[in-house]
Formats: C-alpha cells, sequence, structure tokens
C-alpha cells in the first residue's frame, strides 16, 4: 500500500494520498492547502483517485479540497452526516459514511469510525485494518483540543481515544498534524492515555484560562513543539483540553 504525506508548514495539518499499488486505485484524506504534490505523484504513477475523504470540517484540513475535485474530474467527497452539514458551501458532499461503514475501491477498504469531541462529526478511517487515519483526535504523544468551534466536548473526547485505543498495538496511527505513530507507542507513552488507563495521576495546580479559575489536571507536550493542557474550571466544572497558550500558570 502507498501513502504520502504533505504537511503545511503554517498549520502543520497533514494531507494524505493512500493507494492500493503504483498504477491503481487510490483516495485522498483531508486537505492542507498543499494537496499538489499528492496529486502530482496520483498521476505521476497512473493512480486513479476515486474518492476524497473528509475527517472533519475545520478549515486546515479542508483547504484545497474543492480544487483538488475539480483537477480529478469531479470525484465524490466523503464526510460524515455531521460533518457534511457543517462544510462550506465550496465543498459538496455527495456521500456520507457513519460509524461502522465501510467504503471499498480498487484493493482499499476503508471503515469510518466516529470520534467526536474536537469536533462533532469527526471520523477516524481504518484503511485495510491496518493504518488508522485520526485527524485531530490522537496525535504522537498528545490528543485533540475540546474548544474549537463545533467541538462536543471533552468526555466525546475521551471516549473517542479510548475506543481507539482498542486496536491492535501494531496499527499505524497517521495523525492530522505531524508524524506518525502506532496504537502501541500511545498507549505506553502518551500522557493522556496514561492517566485514562489508570496508569498516572492528575495533578491539582491552580491556574488561570481566558480569566477563568480552573485546576491544570495535566500539562504535556504538544505536536507543534508547544503544551497543551486539561483543564477543569472552577466555576461550573467543565473539563477540557485546550493549547498551552491559553493557560496562565504561576
Amino acid at each position: 500500500m502507498i501513502i504520502e504525506r504533505t504537511e503545511n508548514p503554517q498549520w502543520l495539518s497533514n494531507a494524505y494520498l493512500i493507494a492500493d499499488e503504483g498504477g491503481g486505485t487510490g483516495v485522498l484524506i483531508d486537505g492542507n492547502d498543499d494537496v499538489g504534490p499528492l496529486l502530482e505523484r496520483g498521476e505521476g504513477e497512473g493512480i486513479e483517485i476515486t474518492h476524497i475523504l473528509i475527517t472533519h470540517p475545520h478549515l486546515d484540513h479542508v483547504a484545497g479540497l474543492a480544487e483538488a475535485q475539480k483537477r480529478l474530474g469531479g470525484v465524490p467527497m466523503v464526510a460524515h452526516p455531521e460533518a457534511a452539514a457543517e462544510l462550506d458551501l465550496d465543498i459538496d458532499i455527495e456521500q456520507t459514511l457513519a460509524d461502522g461503514e465501510k467504503l471499498r475501491t480498487g484493493g482499499l477498504e476503508i471503515e469510518a469510525i466516529s470520534t467526536p469531541g474536537h469536533a462533532a462529526g469527526h471520523v477516524a478511517f481504518l484503511v485495510n485494518g491496518s493504518d488508522l487515519f485520526t485527524a485531530d483526535v490522537l496525535f504522537k504523544g498528545t490528543v485533540g483540543g475540546t474548544m474549537a468551534p463545533g467541538a462536543s466536548g471533552f468526555e466525546d473526547l475521551k471516549a473517542s481515544v479510548l475506543k481507539l485505543l482498542e486496536l491492535p498495538e501494531e496499527t499505524a496511527v497517521h495523525p492530522g498534524h505531524r508524524e506518525p505513530t502506532t496504537i502501541g507507542a500511545e498507549r505506553a507513552s502518551n500522557p493522556f492515555v496514561r492517566i485514562w488507563r489508570g496508569e498516572a495521576e492528575t495533578g491539582d495546580e491552580q491556574v488561570t484560562v481566558w480569566g477563568r479559575p480552573a485546576t491544570l489536571k495535566l500539562w504535556a507536550p504538544d505536536y507543534d513543539g508547544g503544551n497543551k493542557a486539561w483543564i477543569v474550571f472552577a466555576d461550573d466544572g467543565t473539563e477540557a483540553i485546550v493549547g498551552g497558550s491559553q493557560v496562565e500558570r504561576g
């Protein structure tokens, strides 16, 4: 199987070309305003790209897809029904995939796994049972935030991550930002996962987030070289995962 990735230098978001083989059949997963090299490889190797799959509707994961669709002759775009309802008008979803539904094209079998939290209609795509495209739910060493527009919240995100961790440890994880990892590596060392699996304790540092007092349960590295924080707001008890830049410590 061919897996080719581009990474937008500003957003650090990934777009992917997946194909069964050179001269075979493939799909795009997400857009990052830098899908040109993926299309060029497809053209150069005679790969017929039959579908464009969208994990969730945020701009850094759909930018450039309308243009890619035109270049590919109008191949169908595919997303979860909830994500389809949130996408901009220039992206027309011809097919939807809900949790557990599969798309088969050429030698690829692609299963949609519902993974809300970062976005209500977020899905991960499991390709041929071996490669998992997680977008903004699970990354190398960290997890997705829960305060972005359209987010469905902390409990959804936690449940989604733990659901993905039930896959075999050798499953390759291709996230929506930065480099790949594996299910086994995230079980062993992801600080959020270790706490959620009962293998580590939370903290109790008092901080401020957007002017609201909060308890910092975890301060961990993020994919962009910064930090990510798991916090609980004092005023209403809401739990959230936010970027470290939003947290005032000390």
